[in-house]
């Protein structure tokens, strides 16, 4: 099947979608079409996931004018500068060989697409081979508009190996996070959920739960947990620019009722506000959204 490593299809035989996920994966080739380098070219910001030197998973959010990201081949983009000082990918990605996934959304218009493969180091930033071409439905896309730059940060806020009472109030209003996953180190993938405000939930200062909502049937994401459950998240924070980076283990439960939900277990955190980040609007959002369990109705004593 096109695309797929063994930990996905087991996802896809569990579920029952083998059949639409072979169909699905028809559209993933290592090409990089006209359509796809026209988008490329117009994107403020890059999503790259990727293991770093000690072989931590994380996931990391480059900001340029659009044209710093651009299709330089057929199977090739170059990406113009690089990550801001402190953050953990920095050496990776300046790294020949590095496996990455990347992501290019755009919250103006609701498109993204996806981009896996190796990197090749240039003097000016990075550039990457593709393997994995392909784009995704703005199925939880929340929609925003470009404000301004950033003027101020003060680069890495916070480091530690869990989150602050603040850390877990900003994860729980979250309508958006990336998560970077890996095929057991041979390949990475940079991947969206997005929900309503409240959709991932904070358990405890390292615990953190979310529903998987119906997709693509690719089940790359979860496939990739089988393999290895290593994992990485991004929180943009939209209107501030800051940017909460969470690197861990992920594990994926299955309910009898059909549901899934994803697990993750933080090891290791990331805070930062560097200038120069795009800043966007309050978001519209997704009609694909599922609404938010309600808390069970509270029975206390009556008097009759």
């Amino acid at each position: 099947m096109p695309g797929y490593h063994w930990g996905s299809l087991a996802v896809q035989e569990r579920v029952g979608v083998r059949e639409l996920a072979e169909h699905v994966g028809r559209s993933i080739g290592p090409g990089i079409k006209d359509v796809a380098a026209a988008f490329l070219g117009l994107q403020p910001h890059l999503v790259v996931g990727a293991a770093d030197g000690e072989g931590r998973l994380w996931a990391s959010l480059l900001t340029g004018a659009p044209g710093f990201v651009r299709a330089t081949g057929p199977d090739r983009i170059a990406v113009t500068g690089g990550l801001p000082e402190g953050d953990p990918l920095a050496g990776a990605l300046a790294a020949d060989g590095t496996r990455v996934g990347t992501l290019a959304l755009d919250p103006r218009t609701r498109r993204r697409m996806r981009l896996n493969g190796t990197v090749e180091a240039t003097g000016r930033g990075f550039a990457v081979r593709a393997e994995q071409v392909f784009a995704n439905c703005p199925k939880y896309l929340q929609k925003r508009t470009p404000l301004e730059l950033a003027t101020e940060g003060a680069g890495v806020l916070r480091r530690g190996g869990s989150l602050t009472a603040a850390q877990q109030r900003a994860v729980t209003g979250a309508d958006t996070f990336f998560i970077a996953t890996t095929q057991d180190g041979d390949g990475a993938d940079a991947s969206h959920r997005g929900g309503l405000p409240g959709f991932v939930q904070v358990l405890s200062p390292v615990d953190l739960a979310w529903p998987d909502y119906p997709g693509n049937a690719m089940f790359l994401t979860l496939g990739n947990l089988v393999a290895d459950p290593r994992a990485a998240l991004l929180f943009p924070h939209w209107e501030s620019g800051a940017v909460l980076q969470l690197s861990g283990r992920a594990r994926t439960e299955f309910g009898a009722d059909g549901s899934r939900a994803v697990r993750f277990r933080v090891e290791s955190v990331v805070e930062s506000l560097h200038p120069g980040r795009l800043l966007w609007s309050a978001p519209e959002f997704s009609p694909a959204n599922p609404a938010l369990p309600q808390p069970p109705a509270h029975r206390g004593s009556t008097t009759r």
